[in-house]
């Protein structure tokens, strides 16, 4: 198996097609949609772009919102911001959720191409890897979304070292790997207390490792992108 980086702020072009991607956003889209997940929802549909999301509630039935802009700020009007740990109490029972960020969902809108395509983060990393393995991908891209000009992105690279230490069956402490998504640039932003936008209590959850027991594959279903 082989492995690979790209640094979705970085790319000038269209990438080209790939075996199998892992779209990795932590901090805070694929830890959300995890959360969704295993709180009931019946599919998550990544959307880029606030306008195209809101025409796609329109059109499906028994939605739920979440979204932000860049920075974490919540979409005005959106049932939730993109915080996990906002979901943690709300009724997602057979809902359809429609999720619009500003990284994790563009990665994902980028490589819908590729041939296998995983949403990841740190909750779900290890179920990420056995997927993978399953699947028996033969090269596998790992797509960082949390670097920017004022981020590191680090929570990131942590969670693409891990599920490939695990994929190279290299010993991996769990708690390493949590440590560096908490002492992130973007981490410690959860912990500064002047971004009312960023709880606390997103990033201890963003930071528990294998919380869940399930992989994020990405289908194509005509134009749209569900996770399930």
């Amino acid at each position: 198996m082989k492995f690979s980086r790209l640094y979705l702020n970085r790319l000038q072009n269209q990438p080209g097609r790939h075996d199998t991607v892992v779209v990795i956003d932590v901090l805070r889209s694929f830890t959300s949609a995890a959360v969704a997940l295993a709180h009931g929802a019946r599919a998550i549909y990544p959307v880029n772009g606030v306008a195209a999301a809101t025409a796609l509630l329109a059109q499906l039935p028994d939605t739920v919102s979440v979204g932000a802009v860049a920075g974490g700020d919540p979409v005005t009007g959106f049932d939730f911001g993109n915080s996990p740990s906002s979901l943690l109490q709300a009724d997602l029972a057979g809902k359809n959720v429609v999720i619009s960020t500003a990284a994790g969902v563009r990665g994902l809108q980028r490589f819908r191409r590729a041939r296998q395509l995983f949403a990841a983060s740190l909750v779900c990393a290890r179920a990420t890897a056995a997927a993978i393995r399953a699947a028996g991908a033969e090269d596998v891209c790992f797509v960082i979304t949390g670097e920017w000009v004022d981020r590191d992105g680090d929570e990131d690279i942590a969670c693409a070292d891990y599920i490939e230490a695990l994929l190279r069956d290299l010993p991996a402490n769990p708690e390493d790997f949590a440590r560096r998504v908490r002492d992130s640039d973007f981490g410690r932003r959860f912990t500064s207390g002047t971004w009312p936008n960023l709880p606390g209590a997103d990033l201890e959850l963003a930071a528990q490792v294998d919380l869940f027991d399930f992989a994020m594959p990405v289908e194509r279903e005509g134009e749209r992108l569900i996770i399930r």
